[in-house]
């Protein structure tokens, strides 16, 4: 058996499973109640990794499929509905994180440098506003009967 095809197709395969480890769904968690806010799905398309919002956890009296009306109004995203909407756009892998990308806050409108990377199960997001950051946590996808 050729051992150097054997080598390059392990890291290959190594390469490709790092890639899907962050894709797929994955549940915000609200900083302040340690509730679900909403579920993103992270998908890659030509070496570049993108979430868009799937489905919101409300909190009672809120609606379940808002606007961004908070996204400054040169972003095309605002006054979008927020299922459906990119809020994570061009993250790229280097090392072990996805980093030189951005993140959307429909919250707040603000849009901040992002990276991610895994901590065993979870995903880290890191928002980056000028030398200040905040980090979440990002768990699998709650599925709910």
């Amino acid at each position: 058996m050729n051992h150097p095809f054997l080598i390059i197709t392990i890291f290959l395969l190594t390469g490709i499973s790092s890639f899907s480890q962050i894709t797929g769904r994955w549940t915000t968690i609200d900083d302040t109640s340690g509730q679900p806010r909403s579920v993103v799905e992270i998908t890659e398309r030509a070496g570049k990794f993108f979430g868009k919002v799937v489905k919101t956890h409300p909190k009672p009296g809120e609606d379940p499929d808002p606007v961004c009306d908070k996204c400054l109004d040169d972003d095309p995203r605002f006054s979008r509905k927020i299922i459906g909407m990119e809020i994570l756009k061009d993250l790229i892998k280097e090392g072990n994180e996805f980093t030189n990308g951005n993140i959307l806050d429909p919250e707040n409108g603000k849009v901040y440098r992002c990276k991610i990377w895994m901590e065993g199960k979870v995903l880290r997001v890191r928002g980056y506003w000028g030398p200040f950051f905040r980090t979440q946590t990002w768990q699998p996808e709650l599925v709910r009967p």
